[in-house]
């Protein structure tokens, strides 16, 4: 009974390969310092990406994004294929039309359970004045609400 932002987290490995994968696991962890969190499952294909790299980013993805959270949240296929976006300060991909974007270091990381809990340095972030976030409830995605 708990809705929640959908993002997708993004990053580069360490042989340029881009990587990337929907998660509604984030959450604003400190201010000062600037600090986020996101956990992925110890069985993501994924893990060794970010849990061996130094940078990433999250892009919070807006209303008009369901197909893109769809892309990679889905396996098997080129998760990258017809998405637009340009590397940020540290080479993580920014997502073009998210409605936020906060570019992190790799600051810590946590094995809890099943997944890992990675908590992210904020070295930077923007967002797209005007965006409405997309939502994810009870196994769905909601583009329109009253904010």
């Amino acid at each position: 009974m708990f809705a929640t932002g959908v993002t997708v987290v993004t990053a580069r490995g360490a042989e340029g390969q881009l990587v990337g994968l929907t998660a509604n696991s984030f959450n604003s962890v400190s201010m000062d310092p600037p600090l986020v969190l996101w956990s992925l499952a110890l069985a993501s294909a994924s893990l060794p990406v970010f849990a061996t790299g130094a940078h990433y980013a999250i892009n919070v993805l807006a209303s008009d994004q369901v197909a893109l959270a769809e892309q990679f949240a889905a396996r098997g296929i080129d998760r990258w294929a017809g998405v637009e976006h340009q590397p940020g300060i540290s080479g993580a991909p920014l997502l073009a039309g998210a409605a936020a974007t906060f570019e992190c270091f790799n600051r810590s990381r946590y094995e809890e359970g099943d997944h890992v809990i990675f908590v992210g340095e904020v070295e930077r972030c923007n967002h797209r004045a005007g965006a409405s976030p997309l939502l994810y409830h009870g196994g769905r995605f909601y583009t329109e609400h009253p904010l």
